[in-house]
């Protein structure tokens, strides 16, 4: 079997689990573009720690970049595949639209986009933009940390749904078609949990009980997700009231019944005494800007327009916008009245 090429936006922590896995199956032969850890990466390779692959040093994928391939002007072939593993921050430029364009011709019917990241309505960008692409969905369950650059610690098992997302302008068949495909790459490694799962809206509503919760809750008040669960006062007043809004709006809009035991497997998925950090609140601990609009705002708009009252993740969502909004001013992207 001929490999597939493919193009993996964002060499983090995922990215680079991604890349791995992918061409430890055999199947694939994997294009990484990086930003921040490109020097060294492209040096002296990744190290891993990981608790699916073991312990490897010094490994590149079979091109690293720290640009996005332009297709056109460089007369490559298209890529079967391009992965997005960035942080997706539609609120701050480039958005992800902006950053595939290069690789990606808006007559596209060769290339797959799989979209391995957090919330909802992520893949509508691409259908305006590339209406003719299958977009897949990967919801990812995965432990990873990026300490130092190009030094990956990967000690929760790799587990990934993926399936692809409703395209009214390419045939069902072929989206799915395209999703077992990626299915079957991914998994020929034998060393992750890839799903094929169809459903793709359970899986992103089911997702967000953790990251339109817990994620911006920790975020917002500084404790680890063991810390918020000690706190007094704040299981019952802020997380399990959140959870609950996104269970009924996920019933409202999609049609997505979630078992209320869900909350409490949420809360206490993750040992108490490990004191994890959510991304949302790793990412403010960096200064880094936060993704909530599709974490946040995006089941929020819907599950008002379906009619489901949301007070607790309105108010987490203005101020995790207010708390976006001065990310923003630090860096200058907006202007600030001066006393004349």
């Amino acid at each position: 079997m001929q490999k597939k090429t493919v193009l993996i936006i964002g060499g983090g922590a995922v990215g680079a689990i991604a890349a791995l896995n992918l061409e430890a199956g055999g199947l694939a032969e994997v294009t990484l573009v990086l930003r921040s850890n490109y020097k060294v990466v492209n040096e002296k390779g990744y190290s891993f720690e990981s608790c699916d692959h073991g312990s490897i040093k010094a490994w590149k994928p079979s091109v690293v970049r720290n640009t996005i391939p332009d297709v056109k002007k460089e007369s490559l072939p298209l890529y079967d595949y391009i992965l997005l593993a960035t942080k997706n921050i539609p609120d701050v430029p480039p958005t992800v639209v902006d950053l595939v364009t290069p690789a990606l011709p808006s007559n596209n019917t060769h290339t797959t986009i799989v979209l391995l990241q957090n919330g909802l309505n992520i893949e509508k960008p691409f259908l305006s933009s590339h209406p003719k692409t299958p977009v897949l969905s990967g919801v990812s369950l995965i432990g990873s940390a990026e300490p130092s650059p190009g030094h990956i610690v990967h000690d929760e098992p790799d587990k990934l749904f993926i399936g692809a997302f409703s395209n009214p302008n390419i045939s069902s068949s072929l989206a799915q078609s395209r999703a077992q495909d990626f299915f079957k790459i991914y998994s020929a490694a034998s060393r992750t949990q890839c799903t094929y799962s169809p459903n793709v809206l359970h899986d992103r509503w089911r997702k967000l009980v953790y990251n339109a919760c817990l994620n911006p809750i920790c975020a917002i008040t500084g404790l680890d997700s063991g810390r918020i669960r000690l706190a007094e006062g704040a299981l019952n007043g802020l997380v399990r009231p959140a959870m609950r809004e996104i269970i009924c709006a996920a019933k409202a809009v999609g049609r997505v019944e979630l078992d209320e035991g869900i909350v409490k497997w949420t809360i206490e998925m993750d040992p108490l005494e490990s004191y994890l950090k959510p991304s949302m609140q790793q990412d403010l601990d960096k200064g880094n800007f936060i993704e909530f609009e599709n974490l946040l705002g995006e089941p929020l708009r819907e599950g008002k327009k379906a009619g489901v009252e949301m007070p607790t993740l309105e108010v987490l969502y203005q101020l995790a916008k207010a708390i976006q909004w001065r990310n923003k001013e630090r860096r200058g992207m907006v202007d600030i009245p001066r006393k004349k």
